[in-house]
């Protein structure tokens, strides 16, 4: 095999123009060769373990890095090799339908070479956003492969934190009905159990941002230069207001859910009050007739008429009485 078989983009940079885009995989090296000051973006859309294999020979990448670039779910983290650096990071997306809210979460794994930044995508997402990043920041092209992976984690970065942003549009709505006089609706509760869910989520892939970004800037690295160190600095001050703001939600939405349980527990308990007092007058009646035996004849006794009167309005009385405490939530 000389190419991978997956999907694959290509674009080569000089100057922050770029001078080549969406050619094959074989002429990467050429073209690295032709154009000495020039960097590569190659990203693989679901490869195979032979296609990483592939092009793990081509750039000497670790192979306990292809082994993390071909499992699920490895934890956002930075790892340094001999040649090359290896990240794994999570871009999110919230969407909104039909009133609930979606979550999406795309790994990618990011390989940095001194001249070529490789990603591995594990499902589909819009790389369009890094191409324009790296283009509307063309002037920052002088930090060479840095550049492209400043563009990288800003995109991922602001993404994560528009991702917040919209959770807490979306709290604002469970917020008002969850504090509705009586308590909120059991779909409103469950809503807000999946809001409290969702922000687990977000937060197991924006918590170790800070750490990461600011790894990514150790001079030992050699990625980041003067130039670019306020740029990354931006970003990671970016990721831990994400955080921050994620952790604020979280204890939003905890304190929401308990004080709807606690207004639950103020009307069970004024309900079992009311049901106390009803059954605390009905008894006084039952327990004189019950203590004296008065069964005492009325309209229709030792009638078959009367037998079915009475059978229908017990029935017909507790039947309304069912759908009385149903409509009431007490059922």
């Amino acid at each position: 095999m000389t190419e991978p078989t997956c999907p694959i983009e290509t674009r080569l940079y000089e100057n922050g123009r770029p001078i080549a885009k969406d050619f094959p995989y074989d002429q990467v090296a050429p073209l690295l060769d032709e154009h000495p000051d020039a960097v590569l973006w190659l990203d693989l859309f679901h490869p195979t373990p032979d296609d990483l294999t592939l092009v793990a020979r081509e750039f000497q990448l670790h192979p306990l890095a292809v082994e993390d670039a071909t499992v699920d779910h490895e934890r956002p983290k930075l790892d340094r090799y001999p040649h090359h650096v290896f990240l794994n990071v999570y871009a999110v997306d919230i969407a909104t339908e039909d009133s609930r809210t979606k979550f999406g979460k795309t790994e990618i794994s990011v390989f940095v070479t001194p001249r070529t930044l490789i990603t591995v995508r594990k499902s589909p997402s819009d790389t369009s956003k890094f191409v324009t990043r790296w283009e509307a920041d063309a002037e920052l092209d002088g930090g060479g492969v840095g550049w492209l992976l400043y563009g990288l984690l800003d995109v991922v970065v602001d993404g994560q934190y528009g991702a917040a942003q919209q959770l807490d549009a979306a709290m604002d709505l469970v917020e008002d009905n969850l504090l509705e006089e009586g308590g909120a609706p059991r779909a409103v509760r469950l809503r807000g159990i999946e809001q409290r869910k969702l922000l687990a989520a977000l937060r197991r892939a924006v918590a170790p941002m800070p750490e990461l970004v600011g790894q990514a800037m150790r001079s030992d690295l050699g990625l980041v230069d003067a130039k670019l160190r306020p740029y990354y600095r931006d970003v990671e001050d970016h990721a831990t207001h994400t955080v921050d703001e994620v952790e604020h939600l979280r204890d939003r939405i905890d304190a929401l859910l308990q004080a709807d349980t606690a207004e639950q527990g103020n009307a069970l308990n004024d309900t079992t009050r009311k049901l106390a007092a009803w059954a605390a007058i009905i008894a006084v009646p039952t327990a004189i007739t019950g203590y004296f035996g008065q069964n005492l004849p009325y309209p229709g006794f030792e009638k078959f008429w009367g037998f079915v009167v009475s059978t229908v309005s017990i029935v017909s009385i507790s039947i309304l009485l069912y759908f009385y405490l149903k409509r009431r939530d007490w059922l």
